[in-house]
């Protein structure tokens, strides 16, 4: 029997490979759409590969938790590739190095200017890591993959309300830490 589009949920709860082909086909362009969504600014072609690779490895791992139809299904799938990309996305910043040639030279800042601006974006990254998962993820989306309020909202099925309103609470929060760290730091 071969996996169709009436049966390969079950067939793949059930560990059959054809159903695993049958979802790789189906899904790949919707998997690949969304994990380069999300790491196209990594501008590594292999992290987005083994992304993809990852989430079907984890869509076949799973699947006996999934419960729903069709389209569930698909929403299941996108969730997943969601996640999975944004993971790689923070495991991959975590350690990347900037090697020399990479380094935009601008004409305007010395090379230590330019070297404290990544140093304190590198702090920014360790203080978004305190906040609530949500929160993280917005801040991500927002100021390092660009992404709007609304493309945001939609994504994670809040309000842009919302999303504004956790932005400009995270962003007091974010203001408070960072102070209090400075204070620490000048022994006040």
């Amino acid at each position: 029997m071969k996996s169709n589009e009436a049966n390969f949920i079950k067939r793949l709860q059930h560990k059959k490979e054809d159903a695993l082909e049958f979802i790789v086909d189906k899904y790949l362009p919707l998997v690949k759409g969304v994990t380069h969504k999300v790491l196209t600014p990594l501008n590594n072609d292999g992290v987005i590969e083994e992304c993809i690779n990852d989430t079907f490895l984890s869509i076949w791992n799973n699947s006996s938790k999934f419960q729903g139809d069709v389209n569930d299904f698909k929403k299941w799938v996108c969730v997943i590739a969601k996640f999975k990309a944004i993971d790689y996305y923070r495991k991959t910043t975590k350690k990347v190095e900037f090697p020399s040639d990479h380094l935009q030279i601008n004409k305007e800042k010395s090379a230590e200017e330019q070297l404290i601006k990544m140093e304190e974006r590198t702090e920014l990254i360790k203080l978004i890591n305190g906040l609530e998962q949500v929160d993280r993820e917005i801040f991500i989306m927002r100021f390092f993959l660009g992404l709007k309020s609304e493309e945001i909202s939609h994504k994670l099925g809040l309000s842009k309300s919302s999303i504004d309103n956790r932005i400009y609470r995270g962003k007091s929060k974010l203001n408070k830490i960072a102070l209090n760290l400075k204070l620490r730091e000048n022994g006040l």
